[in-house]
C-alpha cells in the first residue's frame, strides 16, 4: 500500500479527515492503464481521481502538462478548479491549474498551447479542437493521466464518442497515458469500462462504499393531482412549505418550459418573498452565473432548474431536492437526488411531485427502483459514423496522416472496436469527395492522397473545420434582450420558430419574468417588461424525456398486484375501478380497448414504449387503419398509450400490430417525412457536409435547413445509398422515432393481445382525452365526413329530392 507523503497526511489531519478506502485504492493502482471508480455523491471522487497526480507532481519536477481533466460541463470544470486550488494552495504545492472552455479568452488559449499548465481542465469539444492543431504533439508531450468526470453523462451521447476518439489520438502521442473514469450513477459498470478502455486492454472497476440509502419519498399534498398536465401547480403550497423548512432547495423539472411556468406560479404564491432563482440552459450566461454565485453564497432558498444543475457541482448548502413530474429515468433521478446533502455517508433527501394521476404510479415505481439500486439505461450501439467523419477531418487539420494508422487508432476506441475497414474507408471517401453525387463540387473536395498520406486539399479549410467542431446540435435560437431604451440587458434565447410566431404585443416567459415582444432587430428579439398575468410560454427546445424501458416494466409489474397500499387512496381506487371496468395492462401482453365516445370510435393501445415510440406508433397505426378502411381521424400519445379516434370501430386489432406491416409502413412514412430531413441535417452538420459557422457569419436556422433540405433531396434522387442517408436512417430509427422501442414491445408481447370492447371510456384511458398534442389525420375519413355533412344539409334544405346524394364517392388519401 502506498502511503501518503507527510505533507498530504498532515493536510488531511488539519481538515479532520482520513483517506477513504477507495481513495487509497486509486493511489495504490495509479499505474493501471485504466480505472473506473464508482463512488457515491460526496464521497470524494474528484480528489480520488486527482490524488495520484498531486502526489506525483509534489514529489517530482514535471515539465509541461501532467494531467488532463475532462468534464461534460464548463461550469463543472470551473467548479473543480476552485475545489482543486484549495489543497494545492494550502499545501503550497508547485502546481499550475487552468481551465480551457468556450468561455476562455483567445489570449489565454494561445498561452496555454505555448506553455501548458500542469493540470488542464476542459471539455470534449475543447479537447477535440486542441488535437486539430499541428503543435498538439508538443502541447501534450509528457501527458501522464486523463481524468474523465461524470463519465456516465458522456457515455450516453456522441460527445462521449468524440472524446474517446480524441483520447485514442492522445494515446498514440503518449503511449503510457493512464485513463481514469469517475461516476456516481452507472447502471452497467462493465459497459462503461469497455467504453473508456483502450481496446482490447481491460479496465478494472473500483466500487466505493455506497453509503446510506437516500431519504426519498413522495410529497404529500392536500389536493390530489389532476388527471392530465405536467405543471404540478396543485402542489405549489406544499412546495413552498418545504422551502421554508430547508436551507436550500433545488426544484428540478424535465423541460425548460415547465421550469419557467412553475417558477412563475411559485413566485406569484411566494407571499413571504423568499429569495428564489431560476436556472436553465436557455438563460443568458451572466444570469446563470449570478444564480450560481448566489447559490454558493447561500443567498437563495430555492432554485427552479433543469438538467443544467444535474451534475456533480457542489452548489452550497443544498439540503433538499424536489423533482417535479415523474423522473422518467431512474439514473437521472439518482443523479439529481445526489445534489442534496453533498457529503460522504450523509443520506440525500428528495421529494417527488407527480404532475398528474398516472405519474403517481410512475413515481412510486421510481422510488422502489432507487431503493433497490436498480438503475436503467439502454445499451449503446457501435460508434456513430458521422462523429468518425468529423474526427477524420480533425486529424487532417493536424497534418498528413496514414489511413492504416488512423484505422488502427480509431478501432482502439471501445465504441469503434468492431468498425470494419470498409466502413472506415467509406467515411474517408466521404471526407475526401463528399460521395459520388457530390464529388463534382469543389467545396466538398476536402482531402487528397499524396505519396500514401492523406492531407487537406486546401490548408486554409482547416479554419472552417475547426469552427464547426463538436457534436452538440444547437437549436435554432435567437437572442432575447431588453429594448435599447430599456437598458438592452440580455435575457437568454428562444427558438427561432417560436420567435417567428410572435406579433407585436405578445407576451411570454423567460428567466421567470413576463416580457412583451417589441420586434426583431439584427436577428435579436427585443422585448420590454409586461404587467400581464398570463403570458404565452417560450417553447424552449430542451429534451422531452421518455420513460425508460425498465421503469415502464416496473409500472406494469405494479399492475399485477392485488392491491396498492403504497399508493394514495385516490390513485389506488382509480386502478381498482380500471380493473373492474376493463383490465389493467399486463407484462408480456398488449392491452387494446375499444369504445365509443362523442360519436367517434375510440381505440387505445397500451404499449408502454415511451412517448416518442407511442407517437410513431400512432402514425403507423392510423396509416394501417386507412389501408384497412377503418377511417381514422386522429391520435394522441403519451409515454404509456396511444389513443386513436375515427369513424369505424376496430373489431380485430391483430392486423394493425402485425410486425411486417408496421415495418413496411415505417419505411414508406420515413421516405418523405420531415423527421428524416431534420435527422439528416444533424448528421450532415456533425460529419462536416453542412457548416453552421463560417468566417463571415453564422448561418441562421432557416438558412441551414434550406441548404440541408436541398442536399437531402439531391442525394435521395441521385445517390440513395449515400453514407449520410444510411447514417440518417440509423439515427432516425434509434432516436427521433424510437422504432426500436416499438420492436421491443412487439417482441415482448409476441402476438399476445387482450382486446376489450367497452361501452364507455375506461378509467385508465380518461387522461388521454385531456392530453395536449392531438394529431389530426387527413384522408378518407375526412372526405367521408364531408360527403355525409353535404348529404345532411341537402336533405335539410329539401334539395335531396332534386339532387340525390351520391352513393359512392371516390376516396383518395391526401
Amino acid at each position: 500500500m502506498q502511503t501518503l507523503p507527510p505533507k498530504f497526511s498532515d493536510w488531511f489531519a488539519t481538515k479532520g479527515w482520513s483517506i477513504h478506502p477507495h481513495q487509497q485504492d486509486m493511489l495504490d493502482r495509479a499505474d493501471a492503464p485504466a480505472l473506473l471508480l464508482i463512488a457515491p455523491t460526496g464521497g470524494g471522487k474528484t480528489l480520488s481521481g486527482f490524488l495520484p497526480t498531486l502526489v506525483d507532481l509534489a514529489e517530482g519536477d514535471h515539465d509541461g502538462m501532467h494531467t488532463l481533466y475532462i468534464s461534460p460541463l464548463k461550469a463543472l470544470a470551473a467548479d473543480i478548479k476552485r475545489n482543486l486550488t484549495t489543497p494545492v494552495t494550502e499545501m503550497s504545492l508547485p502546481i499550475r491549474i487552468e481551465d480551457r472552455t468556450g468561455d476562455t479568452s483567445q489570449t489565454r488559449k494561445r498561452r496555454q498551447r505555448a506553455d501548458p499548465p500542469h493540470i488542464l481542465l476542459t471539455t470534449p469539444e475543447s479537447l477535440a479542437l486542441l488535437t486539430s492543431y499541428e503543435d498538439a504533439p508538443r502541447m501534450f508531450k509528457g501527458l501522464k493521466r486523463v481524468v474523465i468526470d461524470e463519465i456516465h453523462a458522456l457515455a450516453d451521447s456522441k460527445r462521449g464518442d468524440q472524446l474517446m476518439l480524441a483520447l485514442a489520438r492522445l494515446q498514440r502521442l503518449c503511449p503510457g497515458l493512464k485513463r481514469v473514469g469517475l461516476s456516481a450513477t452507472v447502471e452497467d459498470p462493465a459497459a462503461i469500462a469497455h467504453f473508456m478502455a483502450r481496446h482490447p486492454d481491460p479496465c478494472p472497476i473500483l466500487l466505493a462504499d455506497p453509503g446510506p440509502p437516500p431519504d426519498i419519498r413522495m410529497l404529500r399534498t392536500d389536493a390530489a393531482p389532476p388527471w392530465s398536465g405536467n405543471g404540478a401547480a396543485y402542489a405549489i403550497p406544499a412546495v413552498l412549505d418545504q422551502i421554508r423548512q430547508h436551507k436550500t432547495t433545488l426544484i428540478f423539472h424535465n423541460t425548460r418550459a415547465q421550469a419557467e411556468i412553475f417558477f412563475h406560479n411559485l413566485w406569484l404564491a411566494n407571499e413571504d418573498s423568499l429569495p428564489i432563482g431560476i436556472h436553465h440552459g436557455s438563460l443568458d450566461r451572466q444570469q446563470r452565473e449570478r444564480v450560481e454565485a448566489a447559490m454558493v453564497r447561500g443567498d437563495l432558498r430555492a432554485i427552479v432548474c433543469t438538467g443544467s444543475l444535474d451534475l456533480g457541482i457542489d452548489w452550497g448548502d443544498v439540503d433538499l431536492v424536489i423533482q417535479i413530474g415523474a423522473p422518467k429515468n431512474v439514473k437521472r433521478l439518482v443523479q439529481r437526488i445526489g445534489r442534496a446533502n453533498h457529503r460522504y455517508n450523509a443520506p440525500s433527501k428528495a421529494l417527488l411531485v407527480p404532475a398528474n394521476r398516472f405519474e403517481v404510479v410512475e413515481c412510486v415505481a421510481a422510488l422502489d427502483a432507487v431503493l433497490a439500486g436498480d438503475l436503467d439505461g439502454d445499451p449503446r450501439g457501435p460508434g456513430p459514423r458521422d462523429v468518425l467523419c468529423q474526427h477524420i477531418l480533425i486529424t487532417a487539420c493536424a497534418g498528413p496522416f496514414d489511413a492504416d494508422a488512423l484505422y488502427a487508432e480509431v478501432t482502439s476506441a471501445g465504441a469503434y472496436a468492431s468498425l470494419s475497414r470498409a466502413a472506415f474507408d467509406a467515411c474517408l471517401d466521404f471526407c475526401a469527395t463528399g460521395g459520388y453525387a457530390l464529388r463534382a463540387y469543389d467545396r466538398w473536395q476536402r482531402l487528397m492522397c499524396t505519396n500514401g498520406k492523406w492531407h487537406l486539399r486546401d490548408p486554409r479549410s482547416s479554419q472552417r473545420i475547426r469552427m464547426n467542431i463538436g457534436t452538440i446540435q444547437d437549436t435554432d435560437t435567437l437572442k432575447v434582450r431588453m429594448k435599447r431604451n430599456r437598458g438592452g440587458a440580455p435575457l437568454g434565447e428562444i427558438e427561432e420558430g417560436f420567435a417567428a410566431s410572435l406579433s407585436a404585443g405578445d407576451t411570454f416567459l423567460i428567466g421567470g419574468q413576463i416580457v412583451k415582444y417589441e420586434g426583431l432587430r439584427e436577428m435579436t428579439v427585443e422585448v420590454s417588461r409586461s404587467a400581464a398575468k398570463k403570458p404565452r410560454v417560450a417553447t424552449f427546445m430542451g429534451t422531452k424525456f421518455a420513460t425508460s424501458t425498465q421503469l415502464s416494466a416496473r409500472v406494469q409489474r405494479m399492475f399485477t398486484q392485488d392491491s396498492w397500499p403504497e399508493l394514495p387512496r385516490h390513485t389506488a381506487e382509480w386502478l381498482t375501478l380500471q380493473r373492474e371496468v376493463s383490465q389493467l395492462p399486463q407484462p408480456g401482453r398488449l392491452l387494446i380497448e375499444s369504445f365509443p365516445h362523442e360519436g367517434r370510435a375510440q381505440t387505445v393501445f397500451y404499449g408502454f414504449a415511451g412517448r416518442n415510440a407511442q407517437q410513431t406508433l400512432g402514425l403507423l397505426l392510423t396509416k394501417r387503419m386507412e389501408e384497412l378502411g377503418l377511417n381514422p381521424l386522429g391520435f394522441v400519445a403519451t409515454d404509456y398509450a396511444t389513443l386513436i379516434w375515427g369513424l369505424d370501430p376496430v373489431d380485430d386489432p391483430a392486423p394493425l400490430v402485425d410486425a411486417t406491416a408496421l415495418h413496411d409502413g415505417l419505411d414508406h412514412w420515413l421516405a418523405g417525412n420531415a423527421v428524416m430531413k431534420r435527422t439528416f441535417r444533424a448528421a450532415a452538420t456533425i460529419a462536416g457536409l453542412i457548416e453552421r459557422n463560417t468566417p463571415q457569419a453564422r448561418k441562421s436556422g432557416r438558412q441551414a435547413t434550406f441548404s440541408s433540405d436541398i442536399l437531402y433531396d439531391t442525394l435521395q434522387k441521385y445517390e440513395p445509398d449515400h453514407l449520410l442517408l444510411d447514417i440518417t436512417r440509423e439515427e432516425a430509427l434509434r432516436g427521433l422515432v424510437d422504432f426500436g422501442r416499438i420492436e421491443e414491445m412487439l417482441h415482448r408481447i409476441k402476438g399476445r393481445i387482450d382486446h376489450r370492447i367497452l361501452d364507455r371510456v375506461s378509467p385508465l384511458s380518461a387522461p388521454l382525452f385531456l392530453e395536449m398534442g392531438r394529431v389530426p389525420v387527413k384522408g378518407q375519413a375526412e372526405e367521408r365526413l364531408l360527403a355525409e355533412e353535404s348529404a345532411r344539409l341537402m336533405e335539410a334544405s329539401g334539395l335531396a329530392q332534386i339532387t340525390p346524394a351520391p352513393d359512392n364517392i371516390p376516396l383518395k388519401r391526401r
